[in-house]
């Protein structure tokens, strides 16, 4: 072991840490060059627009689209709000149908079911394929092209899933609802720097990212907004000083748009090379925990080690232990970082919505734990993990059963 005293960091689908390459790109930003980029009348004010605009021309880059196509906010919370309410705001004429997915995020089901209360909105929440499925946590698509109405205006789908790594077919969804004049929005935070991205080629309309989720900085995001025709117009949330084209007023985090960016050119630049080391990461935690611990289930799609035919991404495992409560596990475990269910789900004590989606039972539900592997993960941590979950699944198993 030789590693006692050391926390063993598998959130890393709730957050990451900051890479110190992006770090040190950032800190002349909060020192130097602190100018507001909307001070268009001195030296600092311009040094920091450049920044922003150098920042923006790479996360485009990076997403193969138009710098005028990528808005910066706080994050994918404030990204999936704007665009959400930003199109039901706006889009009257057409109707204020939309339909989203019982697995989805809770910052797209909590702002939908917020305007269908007040009448901003008609919602139809679809179902996912169930455990036994061919492909589990994934939509179906006839019943996705069943479902939209004459006045459904958007579909809103996240591009991988933030409790089982779920991989949707974002591709053939944009083209189903495009056929019917339909936008479609995605929660693309999950993918951004995982697998291959191409926002043109997958043809969504709207996508919401955040930098924490790629080893960059909490509290920088963005929204990518897709010109053209037909228009996307959307209302603005936050109104001002008619930054970001007038869709996201207030001063600009040059620290944190320069850190986001560095985030984005380092995780494409090392993105083949990483997918197959978390894959091995991967297939090793889960080929051990096998061998050590009995009666454990998989949730959500299989594993696979392809990055082209992929169901889920590697660096998330959603695994259940049979007869074991989840949270008693990870307090059992002070060392070890993992989450049960959504960490950002965390301030509530119920059942995750996505495991119950899967059809998985309530008790399975609350024994599973999600494990998500990173950048800054070695092959000890994982035989560590695997050693102290063997250990403390033995004790509270037997604990069990003699109560």
């Amino acid at each position: 072991m030789g590693h006692a005293k050391s926390v063993i960091y598998l959130d890393n689908q709730s957050t990451t840490r900051v890479d110190p390459r992006v770090v040190a790109v950032m800190l002349p930003y909060f020192t130097q060059h602190y100018g507001n980029p909307s001070s268009n009348s001195h030296a600092l004010g311009w040094e920091a627009k450049e920044a922003v605009d150098q920042s923006r021309q790479v996360i485009a880059h990076g997403l193969r689209v138009d710098s005028r196509e990528i808005c910066f906010t706080s994050g994918a919370t404030e990204s999936n709000n704007l665009a959400l309410r930003g199109v039901l705001r706006r889009k009257r004429s057409r109707g204020r149908h939309v339909i989203t997915f019982a697995t989805e995020h809770k910052a797209v089901l909590d702002p939908l079911r917020s305007m269908q209360q007040t009448g901003e909105c008609e919602l139809t929440i679809l179902p996912v394929q169930t455990q036994g499925a061919d492909s589990p946590g994934l939509v179906d698509l006839d019943q996705l092209r069943d479902s939209i109405r004459d006045d459904t205006v958007l579909v809103s789908v996240m591009l991988v899933n933030n409790e089982m790594g779920a991989i949707q077919p974002l591709a053939e969804i944009c083209e189903l609802c495009h056929e019917r004049d339909v936008w479609v929005h995605s929660d693309a935070t999950q993918a951004l720097g995982k697998i291959p991205l191409n926002l043109k080629e997958l043809g969504v309309d709207l996508a919401s990212f955040s930098a924490h989720k790629l080893y960059g900085p909490k509290g920088i995001g963005c929204l990518y907004v897709r010109k053209g025709s037909p228009a996307i117009r959307l209302q603005p949330m936050l109104e001002g000083g008619g930054q970001e084209f007038g869709l996201r007023s207030g001063t600009l985090n040059s620290p944190g748009i320069v850190g986001f960016a560095e985030a984005v050119r380092v995780a494409i630049d090392e993105l083949s090379g990483e997918w197959d080391r978390i894959c091995s990461l991967q297939l090793r935690f889960w080929t051990k925990l096998q061998q050590v611990v009995q009666d454990v289930l998989l949730n959500g799609p299989p594993l696979s080690n392809q990055a082209n035919a992929a169901l889920r991404i590697p660096h998330n495992l959603n695994v259940a232990f049979r007869w074991v409560d989840g949270e008693t596990l990870m307090l059992n475990m002070p060392r070890l970082a993992v989450s049960s269910g959504s960490a950002c789900n965390s301030t509530n004590p119920q059942p995750s919505h996505v495991l119950q989606a899967l059809g998985v039972d309530d008790d399975l539900v609350r024994g599973s734990l999600r494990f998500g592997f990173g950048r800054f993960n070695q092959e000890w941590e994982i035989d560590d993990a695997v050693d102290m979950l063997a250990e403390n699944v033995a004790k509270l198993r037997k604990s069990s059963s003699m109560s």
